[in-house]
Formats: structure tokens, C-alpha cells, sequence
């Protein structure tokens, strides 16, 4: 089981942009739980990311909301934004 470690920015976008969505903050906590467990699940659509956010990772919530983190080691992950795709690209 990896460990989710949640920085400053990432709390601060969270509560902007989904907590106030029902739907998206149920669609958030159930792929984080697959997440934890599987961070390559197929579901998620885990890939790395490029150009200025070269070195990080993105998963995804449904078509357009993604999550953007970094790998701390094999058992740690940094999450350091949400937003839909044009918040966080």
C-alpha cells in the first residue's frame, strides 16, 4: 500500500475545486482507494508527464479531471494538484 502525502498547494486546490462537487469528491476518495492499493491500475490511466512537469505523474478522476504527484519512493507519493485538464497542464 503506498502512502499519500498531500503538500500545501494540493490541500488548498482540493478544497477549492472539489469539495463542493458531491460527485466528484465521492469519484476523488474511490480512485484514491485504487490509487493506494494500485497506482498503475488500467482504470486510473497513470502516465508521466513532460515539459515543465517533467518528472511528475498524473492519474485520472474520469475524462476531465486529473491528478498530478510525484513518487518519493517506492511506497510514497506526493500530491501536488487537482483541477481539470486545462487547470493543471
Amino acid at each position: 500500500m503506498i502512502e499519500a502525502v498531500w503538500d500545501e498547494g494540493f490541500k488548498r486546490c482540493y478544497r477549492k475545486r472539489i469539495t463542493q462537487n458531491v460527485q466528484l469528491k465521492k469519484k476523488f476518495w474511490k480512485n484514491m482507494e485504487l490509487f493506494l492499493s494500485n497506482p498503475f491500475s488500467p482504470q486510473l490511466r497513470t502516465h508521466k508527464l513532460s515539459g515543465r512537469l517533467y518528472g511528475q505523474w498524473a492519474f485520472s478522476l474520469d475524462d476531465n479531471y486529473r491528478v498530478i504527484f510525484e513518487f518519493l519512493g517506492e511506497d510514497r507519493v506526493l500530491l501536488i494538484d487537482i483541477g481539470t485538464h486545462d487547470e493543471v497542464y
